[in-house]
């Protein structure tokens, strides 16, 4: 394959000379506009991804990494081009440099929404080819001969009809010197040797012998720590506190405010820490959301559904043609607030001076993160520096830097670093929740299961319209909407709108799928409803809408083959499916399930059929399916995030449940390997579960759930 980098969006910019080495760039600009201005202006910054110098290759990563794999994943997209073996990559996470390394897909530097991978995909292998080629040029003029007679392997050029060679090492200053290729040759699927294949990920020894770094096990020298108490009602104030009593506790050094609203005491120790938070003894005026709940939440959101909304899809007339039809549906469905829960709680370490910072802490927006220091300090941003570690989870719940901002504020007048942890129950009750959405959604049908007509009306909270105004397009939040927009089956008259309705009292934010994992709740459910309205099985129902997407129809029936849907179950189980196209992958996931007299859901099976196109590490594929499942199957059957009088109820895992090792069901993958575009993988699994979930439970009971979680349902 020959890529022409003078007519893609996606190019590769010049070379830049170290003293020792070969840096090889990708850019990819904000715009094609933005790009040919800066290239006029010869002010083109280029994003390094690959450097080659004495110390051996370097990765310069542009996602991080938080348990997803993808350290592994795209050095396997630059150790194929560049013709190495995967450990003769070092992996360096990139500095915040939004114009180096931006993430065309979300168009800032940022990881989540599973865009990794796809973004990845072409510009890191076109760092390794080009590497390749630049290197594989320079030794065949240094030897006279024709570069086509030279080979790679292992990071070594070799000339075997002259028996010579030579490594990247020893060449890379001298392959500096030349011009940047315009045709960049990439290896044909065929020809793969890593991709494709599964490996140990980068990351595995350092996590099994302790010896990796999270953000909260940094050590600073000189470090002090401290934890806070922030108001427990959005838009609370401190009404007192008792500072004496706190610096009397052994250890405490020290207590900062930010403004009224947060208080932290800085200690020796954590444990001196929370006990100095105690002895504050604070007293919390709770202001205006104090009589705030999930009940008038709702009732909000139920009025706003009622209302006007924007459209989003309007094929036809879909209200005239459901007033027509034979069959009519209709309902209400709710999803609740969701907190994120990662393992590892949020933590930052800030070392502030007069004229720089020093930031050490796991984020996924690098750049956001260390604008939030320089905004809250005054100082300029290149005088901040980010050290971004490992997390323990993020979940989404690290794209926003609102506990960095909190940090900073606190400390911005203390002149030694200072470890800020949240314990688990200040990170639990000041989440950023998963938005709670109101769908109502109506269908015609023929009395052979054809669809008339859809409409569908999603309200909730817009999470673009704070966190990325400019996706915010005429009122319509895009991943509100993702999901229920377009759907894999065959329907020509359709109508779906977006009503935004803002919560009272509650912060929200992205969360592992986020809209897909509420619309597929939605629609999947609807899908079996409707199965059930003319008299079919959801499996044959479904088929029947498939007739114009072979691949969404192939994992049907990979999924319902290896789940033996056609095997009947004894009295009390159930099995229910969930089909989507959701980040670019196509997934059904059949769960089984048994529901005992008294209510409890045991879960038996889950069985996921995805093809995510051109698949890197399987291993990776497979472990994300059984994460990602863990985690969505633990939301539907459990989690809600509830108010009284505006604060918080859910503080800890004993009433925010995750699946004990004892529930969780045997979890099999089963992976359709193509040569399309890669999807994402590390949301779709979660977004699946609540459909496949509650369609097993209505098969086990006959009982349609419609508001999650669904064991609530069944107390």
């Amino acid at each position: 394959m020959i890529r022409n980098l003078s007519s893609r969006r996606n190019f590769l910019k010049g070379t830049a000379l170290a003293t020792t080495g070969l840096m090889l760039a990708v850019q990819v600009p904000k715009t094609a506009g933005a790009s040919r201005a800066k290239e006029s202006a010869g002010a083109f910054a280029p994003n390094a991804f690959v450097r080659i110098d004495d110390r051996g290759i370097t990765l310069i990563m542009p996602h991080t990494e938080f348990g997803q794999g993808i350290h592994t994943s795209s050095a396997m997209l630059v150790a194929e081009e560049l013709d190495v073996d995967l450990d003769q990559i070092r992996v360096e996470p990139a500095p915040p440099d939004i114009d180096r390394f931006m993430d065309p897909i979300l168009y800032d530097q940022a990881t989540g929404g599973s865009t990794s991978t796809r973004t990845d995909w072409m510009r890191l292998r076109e760092a390794g080819a080009v590497a390749r080629l630049m290197l594989v040029t320079t030794a065949a003029a240094r030897w006279k001969v024709d570069a086509s007679a030279c080979r790679t392997e292992k990071g070594i050029i070799h000339h075997d009809p002259s028996g010579r060679s030579v490594s990247y090492g020893d060449i890379a200053a001298e392959a500096a010197e030349l011009p940047l290729p315009v045709e960049i040759p990439l290896k044909p699927a065929a020809q793969f040797k890593i991709i494709g294949s599964p490996v140990r990920r980068l990351d595995t020894p350092a996590k099994v012998d302790g010896s990796a770094l999270y953000g909260i096990d940094v050590l600073v020298p000189g470090m002090k720590v401290a934890t806070l108490a922030s108001a427990p009602v959005k838009g609370g104030r401190i009404a007192s506190l008792d500072r004496a009593a706190a610096k009397a506790v052994e250890g405490v050094i020290d207590i900062v405010q930010a403004g009224d609203f947060a208080v932290a005491v800085i200690a020796e120790h954590m444990w001196a820490a929370i006990k100095g938070i105690e002895a504050l003894a604070i007293r919390w005026d709770s202001g205006a959301n104090g009589r705030v709940s999930v009940e008038t939440i709702v009732e909000a959101m139920e009025h706003a559904s009622n209302g006007a909304a924007v459209v989003v899809r309007k094929e036809k007339d879909a209200q005239a043609a459901i007033e027509a039809a034979p069959i009519k549906l209709s309902a209400v469905y709710q999803s609740p607030f969701l907190s994120h829960s990662a393992l590892e709680p949020l933590s930052c370490i800030l070392h502030i001076r007069d004229d720089k910072a020093d930031v050490w802490v796991g984020t996924q927006a690098p750049v956001r993160a260390q604008k939030a220091v320089a905004d809250v300090t005054g100082l300029a941003i290149e005088n901040v520096t980010l050290h971004n570690q490992l997390m323990g989870g993020a979940f989404g719940r690290r794209l926003e830097v609102d506990f960095i901002e909190i940090a900073a504020l606190l400390v911005k007048d203390i002149r030694y670093p200072v470890k800020m942890v949240w314990t688990r129950e200040e990170d639990m009750t000041h989440d950023y929740c998963r938005p709670y959405y109101y769908d109502r959604v109506a269908v015609g049908l023929d009395s052979e299961g054809k669809l008339l007509g859809r409409t569908h009306r999603v309200t909730g909270s817009s999470i673009f319209a704070r966190w990325a105004p400019a996706g915010f397009i005429n009122g319509v939040d895009p991943d509100a909407v993702d999901c229920a927009e377009r759907t894999p089956y065959d329907e020509d008259v359709v109508h779906v709108d977006f009503a935004r309705n803002e919560p009272d009292g509650v912060n929200t934010s992205w969360w592992r799928g986020v809209g897909p994992t509420h619309n597929l709740f939605v629609i999947e459910s609807f899908i079996d409803e409707m199965a059930q309205a003319t008299g079919k099985a959801p499996l044959d129902f479904r088929r029947g809408l498939l007739t114009r997407n072979p691949r969404a129809l192939a994992v049907l029936e990979l999924a319902a083959a290896k789940a033996g849907w056609s095997t009947p179950l004894p009295l009390g189980q159930g099995r229910g499916i969930s089909l989507q196209f959701a980040f670019g992958t196509y997934l059904a996931h059949i769960v089984a399930v048994e529901v005992t007299a008294r209510g409890d859901i045991r879960l038996l099976r889950s069985v996921i059929a995805v093809d995510c196109g051109s698949t890197v590490n399987p291993d990776t594929v497979r472990a994300q399916m059984e994460g990602g499942a863990i985690f969505g199957l633990s939301a539907a059957l459990h989690n809600e995030i509830t108010l009284t009088d505006g604060a918080v109820d859910q503080s800890n895992f004993d009433s925010y449940r995750m699946l004990r090792i004892d529930e969780a069901p045997k979890i099999e993958v089963h992976q359709i390997r193509n040569n399309e575009p890669p999807g994402g993988i590390g949301e779709t699994a979660t977004a699946s579960a609540a459909g496949a979930l509650a369609n097993a439970i209505f098969s086990a009971t006959g009982k349609r759930i419609r508001t999650l979680p669904l064991a609530k349902a069944l107390t």
